[in-house]
């Protein structure tokens, strides 16, 4: 929670000057809360314009359902609106647990979870803080996959913004019907690549509203500072083009200068309305345009890829922290990556950016990389070529397309998954990395779970309990001759809140890779020898708010030592003051 009450009008309810007691921020800070208050705590409380009646019950923000006093039903003309019971927030989110667990399916669970949002937006993130471990994997990955596949279907409140191509032309305007006068982040996918599950079109809308609901939850960015976006540019998903629910556009996707030319107006719109250090999240867009819109965009606007960058930067901190296990440093790991899409080749990139942090020439870390693809070993002398992206990962080597015969051939010690393509790590190429390796990497990184390459209690049974391993979506802790082992979920939330909070609080105007670097480092450091002979890479997902906020201090330092933050004067203490930015979900 905050550290900071306000009332409505945005004035200190009660002192905190001995929080803030030799700070030589606490005047900026002070003057963010009562003047410019970019974080607009007071609008999580009740607004200015107080609401009344039915009217408010209706507004999620200022909602607390049974939890209004006699005194505020009178006050805010409710007497009579709601049942004659008063439960406290605390009670409330009880009973909002006791429902979401009598549920039975999981997608009726994240339709609650929903609803709850919708209604009583300060429960919902109480529910959500309090119960993380439970409820992430609802909110998001794997159960988002479902909720994208299904979206028609269960759509009854829409959230967010809908851009289509035909818009061209009129989006600053749009976005002036955004509601929110100031919006600090933006999570933006055109829905061409939905986790593992392809070409979604507008049904991808589900990827923004989880991540946003993460940034609040696990970094405390105030929900109202935030904006979930899908830019409906068509989908070539035929099963959607026919079904007279769909919620999209109903044409075949936009390709070419059209295309460029609408998400050029959306970010200049973007910048237009809300500066220069609103951030731009790119999500789940298609590997054609991935790679290309984050070269084009990340020198000029403070954008980042999470497929891409974020993904990277969890597999890199599971790596580092292996390194505990295994003895080894990164660079004496020889790497084959089963993908060569965005999560391989942004993973891949850093690692080499790790290795020469440890002394190794940029050419040599790039040997130890290989990649296989769809087309099988990506080799220099491949018929019809390699994209720039691939080309500086290809090897002089014959063309294979086989799994097993490559992994003969390259003898890897980490053995990593980003190509949805579920069992592709069978028992036998398993044994094969457990006689490679006393303790081999295996990181099946593919989401939604039913697209993992292996299951955690395949890689473990099949290497005797050595293996490292590292999913993408949990996994439930497997027993081998009495030890029981906790495999270790590399999510993403692990990495793009903490790293959206620092690049908030500073007002950066670009985030450059090594951040992500930074923030790997940050995350690996925070598992325990505990963590690690339990098997885990990763700090428990019950700790990820915390581990969050430490991980946005250390980020945030580097922001000020490279001189890309634009807050001034720079805060002694970056861990406190990432905690007085943070979104109170409290009534009171």
């Amino acid at each position: 929670m905050s550290l900071f009450r306000v009332n409505q009008n945005g004035f200190f309810l009660h002192s905190i000057s001995k929080v803030f007691s030799g700070n030589p921020y606490y005047s900026k800070v002070n003057q963010q809360v009562t003047g410019k208050r970019w974080f607009s705590l007071d609008s999580t409380k009740m607004s200015n314009r107080q609401l009344s009646g039915s009217d408010l019950l209706k507004d999620n923000r200022q909602n607390k359902d049974l939890s209004f006093t006699m005194r505020e039903r009178d006050q805010y003309k409710i007497r009579g609106l709601l049942p004659a019971a008063i439960r406290g927030q605390k009670l409330e989110a009880e009973a909002a647990m006791a429902y979401l667990n009598s549920l039975e399916s999981n997608l009726t669970k994240y339709m609650f979870l929903r609803e709850l949002q919708d209604r009583n937006e300060r429960l919902f993130y109480r529910v959500l803080c309090e119960n993380t471990e439970q409820l992430m994997p609802l909110v998001y990955t794997p159960v988002v996959g479902e909720a994208c596949i299904n979206y028609s279907r269960i759509f009854q409140r829409a959230r967010g913004m809908y851009i289509t191509v035909h818009d061209s032309g009129q989006i600053s305007n749009i976005l002036a019907n955004w509601p929110e006068k100031d919006v600090k982040a933006i999570v933006v996918t055109d829905g061409e690549r939905i986790l593992g599950l392809g070409d979604l079109g507008a049904n991808g809308m589900g990827i923004p509203v989880g991540k946003l609901s993460l940034y609040t939850a696990l970094a405390g960015i105030p929900p109202n500072l935030t904006l979930p976006v899908t830019l409906d540019t068509g989908t070539d998903n035929q099963e959607l083009l026919n079904n007279p629910f769909y919620i999209g556009l109903k044409q075949r996707r936009v390709r070419g200068p059209q295309y460029d030319d609408l998400i050029d107006e959306f970010m200049e719109a973007v910048i237009k309305r809300w500066g220069r250090s609103c951030l731009i999240q790119f999500e789940d867009f298609g590997n054609r345009n991935a790679f290309r819109l984050l070269e084009k965009y990340r020198d000029n606007y403070c954008t980042f890829n999470d497929d891409i960058q974020g993904t990277a930067s969890v597999c890199v901190a599971g790596i580092l922290a292996s390194c505990r296990i295994t003895g080894m440093r990164i660079s004496q790991q020889k790497f084959l990556f089963f993908g060569a899409g965005e999560a391989a080749l942004g993973i891949a990139n850093l690692l080499v950016m790790a290795m020469e942090k440890e002394g190794v020439p940029n050419e040599e870390a790039r040997d130890r990389i290989w990649l296989m693809d769809s087309r099988g070993l990506v080799v220099e002398n491949r018929e019809g070529g390699l994209d720039n992206e691939k080309i500086k990962f290809a090897k002089k080597a014959e063309p294979m397309k086989n799994l097993e015969a490559i992994v003969d051939l390259v003898k890897p010690t980490a053995l990593i998954g980003v190509a949805a393509q579920p069992k592709a790590f069978n028992e036998k190429i398993l044994k094969k990395m457990g006689a490679l390796s006393d303790r081999p990497l295996i990181f099946p990184l593919s989401n939604p779970t039913s697209k993992a390459e292996c299951t955690a209690d395949e890689a473990y049974h099949a290497t005797e309990g050595r293996c490292v391993f590292a999913s993408g979506s949990p996994f439930d802790a497997v027993e081998i001759n009495g030890k029981t082992f906790h495999p270790g979920q590399g999510n993403n939330a692990y990495i793009f809140p903490g790293i959206s909070l620092a690049a908030i609080a500073c007002g950066v105007h670009t985030i450059p890779d090594e951040s992500f670097l930074i923030a790997s480092k940050a995350l690996a450091d925070q598992v325990t020898d505990e963590d690690l002979a339990q098997g885990r890479v990763y700090p428990p997902l019950s700790d990820i708010r915390e581990v969050s906020l430490k991980l946005a201090a250390k980020v945030a330092q580097y922001f000020y030592v490279e001189s890309l933050a634009t807050v001034r004067p720079e805060p002694t203490d970056k861990l406190l003051f990432m905690k007085t930015l943070q979104y109170d979900y409290s009534y009171v």
